[in-house]
């Protein structure tokens, strides 16, 4: 064998295990891939061997004479345009599973949109997510029995949330959402499960939903995105009196009737835990957050939203169930006048039904968005509550100074909100697809509006909330929001509250 013999017979060589070697990934791929890789790549050889092999049609041929047998070189020439085939299938394989696809990001069923993905997929995986850091700067010191202070200002990875969803079938799918708060456990952080449900869906009007789910309140609790609000931060009334995010462990239904245009949702779940409620954080602390969650009482929530006309939506919702859970509190009541040792004192919580309500509405049109929210809690057996917690029920609370300020649970709370904002980058650009949005927002929050006889209010938990800002999304997935907020206590102005923020978010 000569020299030129040998080298082509390696330049062979090489080809043909390299063939092998792409064939071999790309089997590993489903068939209906290697299927239309085979399908294009037997007519692209087809054609070209066609070409390159076959004479002009002779008598011999009409009479079924023998063809010339197919060469080396044709014979890997044809594998080297298969592997071709193959290799682009792969690539485009590879990028409809890496990258992002450009798709609208849409609510679905209340859900915020990145959460929303898995119900618009035909079948399989989907895997979403959204992330916040939030900077907190305060202007303004906070007045303390032993002087004025002011706050550390903090820089937090407030937040970072992967949804994880998976659509067995046209019926079937688990949606879920899983946080990381605080940057992770070891400085005060947390890692929770703030939804996970299975969903069964054979109409649009009747759906079928169990888990752990997203109580259907508010603007909010359950679409809490950071695209989808202004603010550096959440509003302090969806915070106190709707407790966002608040989850509970239960099931119910779901739908939407006349082309979607009024959606429904209705969930039993295991109730609230009074032990925890508070004057300062209203029902926050109370939330179970489906955690061993206590269902010796349970509560009922539906809610109710109409797409009025063209970018107008209105709604309201409604919870109501016992919160006592059965339970029973140890107080310290005294102490030993002899060792100084304390006594204490057994006392069952009431059943204490809370019932919670909110009305909202949300106008979004010609880069306008208006939103209003108004929300009331009523608790049943608020002197029995406050006695079994040993709660303080008397005291200043207007003196800063004052260590016996009251902090006794109310009978009602009540908080509501408006936000205007309005997206000025058009008027300048009218072909971007950016946003800047100056945006203002004004609350009235109030833990302690109605109190049980004889008992004093804490007023420095009736404020007023003022928040002035800036908004820019450079596309739709990223927000920067820069704002100014202002508490004020009603009667209570040493306690003011002043801070500047700045926040960035994202959902993918």
């Amino acid at each position: 064998m000569n020299a030129m013999s040998a080298h082509l017979l390696k330049e062979q060589a090489s080809r043909l295990a390299l063939a092998v070697l792409v064939s071999g990934v790309v089997l590993a791929f489903p068939g209906s891939v290697w299927a239309q890789a085979s399908d294009d790549a037997a007519a692209t050889t087809a054609t070209e061997s066609s070409e390159a092999t076959v004479p002009e049609s002779t008598d011999a041929d009409a009479e079924g004479a023998a063809k010339p047998e197919e060469t080396d070189e044709e014979r890997i020439s044809g594998l080297e345009n298969a592997v071709k085939v193959l290799a682009e299938e792969l690539k485009d394989a590879i990028t409809a599973t890496t990258v992002p696809e450009d798709r609208e990001y849409t609510s679905f069923s209340g859900l915020g949109p990145a959460a929303s993905q898995v119900y618009y997929r035909d079948k399989g995986l989907s895997i979403g997510g959204y992330g916040e850091v939030l900077l907190k700067t305060f202007v303004t010191e906070t007045q303390t029995p032993t002087g004025p202070v002011r706050d550390d200002n903090i820089f937090d990875a407030l937040r970072a949330v992967l949804y994880v969803g998976y659509k067995f079938n046209d019926k079937w799918l688990i949606n879920s959402e899983l946080e990381f708060e605080h940057a992770g456990t070891g400085g005060g952080g947390s890692v929770s499960v703030e939804f996970l449900t299975l969903d069964y869906m054979p109409k649009s009007w009747l759906n079928f939903r169990v888990g752990t789910v997203l109580i259907p309140m508010g603007l909010i609790n359950e679409v809490h995105e950071p695209i989808t609000f202004f603010g550096a931060n959440r509003p302090e009334v969806e915070r106190r009196i709707i407790p966002t995010t608040w989850r509970e462990n239960g099931g119910g239904v779901f739908g939407s009737f006349f082309n979607d245009r009024v959606r429904y949702r209705m969930y039993a779940v295991n109730g609230l835990d009074a032990r925890k409620f508070s004057a300062k954080s209203g029902l926050r602390k109370g939330r179970q957050k489906a955690s061993e969650a206590l269902v010796n009482d349970w509560a009922f929530v539906g809610r109710v939203d109409v797409d009025v006309i063209n970018g107008l939506i209105l709604g309201g919702s409604v919870y109501t169930g016992n919160s006592g859970q059965n339970q029973s509190n140890r107080v310290e009541v005294s102490k030993d006048p002899v060792t100084g040792d304390p006594n204490y004192d057994t006392r069952r919580l009431p059943s204490a039904l809370t019932t919670v309500y909110e009305l909202h509405g949300v106008f979004q049109r010609w880069g306008l968005t208006v939103k209003g929210l108004v929300s009331q809690v009523f608790i049943a057996d608020t002197a029995e509550l406050n006695y079994a917690l040993n709660k303080r029920t008397t005291g200043s609370s207007v003196d800063p100074k004052a260590d016996n300020r009251p902090d006794a649970i109310a009978r009602t709370m009540l908080g509501w909100y408006l936000v205007a904002a309005y997206d000025v980058l058009p008027l300048f650009m009218p072909e971007t697809s950016m946003s800047l949005s100056p945006y203002f927002r004004y609350e009235r929050v109030d833990t302690q509006n109605q109190m049980a006889a004889g008992i004093a209010p804490n007023r420095r938990y009736q404020q007023d909330v003022y928040v002035a800002g800036l908004q820019f999304q450079p596309f739709t997935q990223v927000v920067l929001k820069l704002d100014y907020q202002h508490i004020r206590p009603e009667t209570a102005p040493l306690f003011v509250d002043n801070k500047v923020r700045f926040a960035m978010g994202y959902v993918f």
